[in-house]
């Protein structure tokens, strides 16, 4: 957590209200380094809210439970 780059803006961001564009969060999650650890993270609690590993919620709905990293 402390590489993500989501710590240096608004978290806010990462909450978009229901069916809020998330396009700006998704493109910070693009540009992080960690970007595959959070999506495990995220994937290993499945109520997690938000925007985790550049995937929305619905996204993550329908993954494995863990993220092989490359």
């Amino acid at each position: 957590m402390d590489k993500a780059l989501c710590r240096e803006v608004d978290y806010e961001l990462f909450f978009p209200d229901g069916g809020g564009n998330s396009s700006k969060a998704r493109q910070v999650c693009n540009r992080c380094e960690v970007t595959t650890q959070c999506l495990d993270f995220a994937l290993g609690f499945p109520n997690m809210i938000g925007i985790w590993g550049g995937t929305t919620e619905r996204q993550r709905r329908s993954m494995p439970k863990t993220i092989k990293e490359k």
